[in-house]
C-alpha cells in the first residue's frame, strides 16, 4: 500500500498541483476529487509548453511531425491505460459529450429494438439513451438500482434483457454512492440473452480509481473524463470497439479511416493524458517489481484501491482516538458503512442539517467537499432515500490518514453543534 512504503505518499503528494492549499482560500484538505481530482504537475507543464506551439499536424516540417508522434503515443497510452488492444481511442470535447455521441451512433446504427439502461446511472448516459432511443422509435427500459447499497448488479438486470436489446449502457461507479459496479458480469448476461447488443460503458467517476480491464469486459464503448483521472479540463477520452466503429458517424466527407475527431486535434489533450499513464506507470515501479509498463499499472492500480479503502474505513470506523462517521449517531451513511463495493467516496447526511450547511461549515473549518442535490445530477439516487441532499466526501490516493482525522474532527464539532441549535 501507499502508505506503507516509507517516503512513497510525500512523493505522490509533491507531483500535484495544489495538493494541500487553495489558491483562492489557502490552506485546505481537498475531498471534492470526485468532482475534479487534483491535477499532475507534469500536466501543468505540458499544457503551457504545448499550448505556445503554432503549428498544426499535417505539415512538411519537423514541429507538425512532433505534434503528429505526441498524437501517435497518446493514443498508445491510452490503449495502455484501458488494456485495449483492439478498437480505437480518441478524444472529444468532454466525457459527456463523447457518450452523447457513442450512443447516438450505437442507436442509430442498431437494428430496431430496445435501449437498456439503469436508475443508477449520470444522467449523461440517462439523458443520451432516452434522446436517441425517442429519436430512433426505440423503447428504454431503466434497470432499478438497489437504493440500500447504492448500486445495480447483474441479476437486477437478467430480467430486463431481451433478445431484442440493441443498446445498452452500464455505469461503472456511482459519483453519488461512490458504489462500484461489475461491468463483466453485466456484460455477461447482456451477451448471453442479445449477443449482438452494443454496451457502452460511463467510466467517469471509476477511472481515477484504478483497474480499467475493457480486454475483460466484452463491451463497445467506454468513456471517460481525464480532468477526474490527473489530468485537466477541455477534452474527453473514449475506446469504441470494432463493432461500434463500424457504425456510421459523423466525419468529415472523404476523410482517411473515417474518423470520430471532429476538426484540429488538440495535441495537448493527448499529451497530458500520456502525462497521466506516466505518472501510473512511475507509482507502479514504486509498488512493484513488475518491469512490464501494463502490470506497472496493474500495480499501480491495486496500491490505489488499497489505499483509498484504508482511508474510506478510517473514515467510517474511525483513526487514533476520533471515531468514525458509523459511530456518530446523527450521521446517516449512503450505502451502508459496510460496502466493499465503495471506491474512495463517502456520501452522508446529517439529521437535522441541510448537506449545503454541512459542507459549507467544513469549508470554513478548512475541508472541501460538495453537496449533492437531488437535482437532475442526483434524484434518482438521492430521492429513493428519502434525501434532499448530500454530503459527498471524495477521496483520492494523494489523501491522507491525518486528513481523514481532520475530517472527523471537523464533522464531529458540526454535528455536536447542530443538535445543542435543534435541543
Amino acid at each position: 500500500m501507499i502508505n506503507s512504503r516509507p517516503g512513497l505518499l510525500d512523493a505522490v503528494r509533491a507531483r500535484f498541483a495544489h495538493v494541500d492549499v487553495c489558491p483562492f482560500e489557502g490552506p485546505r484538505v481537498f475531498f471534492e476529487n470526485a468532482g475534479g481530482a487534483l491535477t499532475l504537475n507534469s500536466v501543468v507543464e505540458t499544457s503551457a509548453r504545448l499550448a505556445a506551439i503554432p503549428d498544426n499536424q499535417g505539415r512538411d516540417n519537423p514541429a507538425s511531425r512532433a505534434l503528429v508522434s505526441l498524437i501517435d503515443k497518446g493514443r498508445e497510452d491510452m490503449r495502455l491505460f484501458f488494456n485495449a488492444p483492439a478498437g480505437k481511442v480518441f478524444v472529444g470535447e468532454s466525457g459527456t459529450e463523447l457518450l452523447f455521441r457513442l450512443i447516438r451512433a450505437a442507436c442509430v446504427g442498431a437494428p430496431p429494438g430496445r435501449v437498456l439502461g439503469s436508475t443508477l446511472e449520470h444522467p449523461a448516459t440517462r439523458s443520451a439513451a432516452r434522446h436517441w432511443a425517442e429519436v430512433t422509435d426505440r423503447p428504454h427500459v431503466l434497470v432499478a438500482h438497489d437504493a440500500p447499497t447504492g448500486s445495480v448488479d447483474a441479476a437486477a438486470y437478467r430480467p430486463q434483457i431481451t433478445a431484442d436489446t440493441r443498446v445498452a449502457t452500464i455505469l461503472h461507479t456511482s459519483p453519488v454512492t461512490g458504489m462500484g459496479v461489475d461491468v463483466a458480469a453485466i456484460a455477461a448476461e447482456i451477451r448471453a440473452v442479445a449477443p449482438d447488443c452494443l454496451i457502452i460503458v460511463d467510466g467517469i467517476q471509476h477511472a481515477a480509481h484504478g483497474r480499467i480491464d475493457i480486454a475483460g469486459y466484452d463491451i463497445d464503448g467506454y468513456v471517460i473524463s481525464p480532468y477526474k483521472v490527473f489530468s485537466r479540463h477541455g477534452y474527453g477520452v473514449a475506446w469504441v470497439s470494432d463493432r461500434l466503429d463500424v457504425l456510421r458517424h459523423e466525419h468529415l466527407i472523404g476523410a482517411p479511416g473515417a474518423p470520430w475527431e471532429l476538426g484540429t486535434r488538440d495535441t495537448g489533450a493527448y499529451a497530458t493524458f500520456s502525462d497521466v499513464v506516466d505518472y501510473l506507470d512511475w507509482l507502479g515501479g514504486e509498488v512493484s517489481e513488475a518491469t512490464d509498463r501494463r502490470a506497472r499499472i496493474v500495480a499501480a492500480g491495486e496500491a490505489i484501491h488499497a489505499h483509498e479503502q484504508a482511508l474510506t474505513e478510517a473514515m467510517i470506523h474511525g483513526t487514533g482516538n476520533l471515531k468514525g462517521l458509523a459511530d456518530m449517531p446523527s450521521v446517516t451513511i449512503i450505502g451502508g458503512a459496510e460496502n466493499p463495493l465503495r471506491e474512495g467516496l463517502v456520501s452522508l447526511s446529517v439529521d437535522g442539517l441541510a448537506a449545503v450547511d454541512v459542507v459549507s461549515a467544513l469549508r470554513h473549518r478548512g475541508i472541501r467537499t460538495y453537496t449533492r442535490k437531488a437535482d437532475h445530477y442526483s434524484a434518482n439516487v438521492l430521492e429513493p432515500l428519502g434525501l434532499a441532499g448530500a454530503i459527498r466526501v471524495s477521496l483520492c490516493h494523494y489523501n491522507t490518514v491525518a486528513e481523514v482525522a481532520a475530517f472527523l474532527q471537523a464533522i464531529r464539532e458540526i454535528t455536536e453543534e447542530g443538535a445543542a441549535l435543534s435541543g
